[in-house]
């Protein structure tokens, strides 16, 4: 029972700073307004982790590297502090323990990045519903609006009002952490092994 309650209290210090990261990257990148207050939060929430690393790793191409490397380096301490806790950590760590949390992190941050995908797209078909007016209606609709696009080119409103390229959206980026995803846990995993 107490392990139960460190890998809650571990993945939810590090889950907040890992998606938060990787918010604040796709927000950059999708030219999604920071100017609400979710933008706001991630913006507090990171800032003391990507300002310093801009100094040493610069945007570049529109993208902000600072927050990616930052995401990544959440995620590899997640992982490491799961392993330290739960694997055979307080023997130390190997080499091969390295490379494979190093690796892993890279697995679990895309894993991460297409839930964020799932939430981002669900969280903006209800408020679409809704609240269509809300605050968060440009965000939302900035980050979601490459994904559902192609969709929606391909499968017009049923009725003239029912939208379904969320449901598609949802159910092709669990299909990614089905399939594609799978395979790559499995292959790090017996890289590293």
């Amino acid at each position: 029972m107490i392990n139960q309650a460190l890998k809650l209290v571990i993945d939810v210090a590090f889950g907040l700073f890992t998606y938060g990261l990787l918010l604040r990257f796709a927000m950059q990148a999708l030219h999604a307004p920071f100017r609400n207050p979710l933008g706001q939060a991630v913006i507090a929430l990171t800032d003391w982790i990507v300002k310093p690393l801009r100094r040493l790793i610069p945007g570049a191409r529109g993208y902000d590297w600072a927050s990616m490397i930052g995401a990544w380096l959440f995620q590899a301490a997640w992982l490491l502090a799961l392993y330290m806790l739960f694997g055979s950590g307080f023997a130390g760590i190997t080499l091969a323990a390295a490379g494979y949390i190093m690796a892993a992190a890279q697995v679990e941050l895309l894993k991460s990045a297409i839930w964020l995908l799932i939430i981002v797209v669900f969280a903006q078909a209800i408020l679409s519903w809704v609240a269509p007016e809300g605050p968060l209606n440009g965000l939302l609709n900035a980050l979601t609006f490459p994904f559902l696009r192609p969709i929606r080119r391909v499968l017009p409103p049923i009725g003239g009002t029912l939208d379904l390229s969320p449901l598609v959206v949802i159910v092709l980026a669990q299909l990614v952490l089905l399939l594609p995803v799978q395979w790559l846990e499995r292959a790090v995993f017996n890289l590293c092994r």
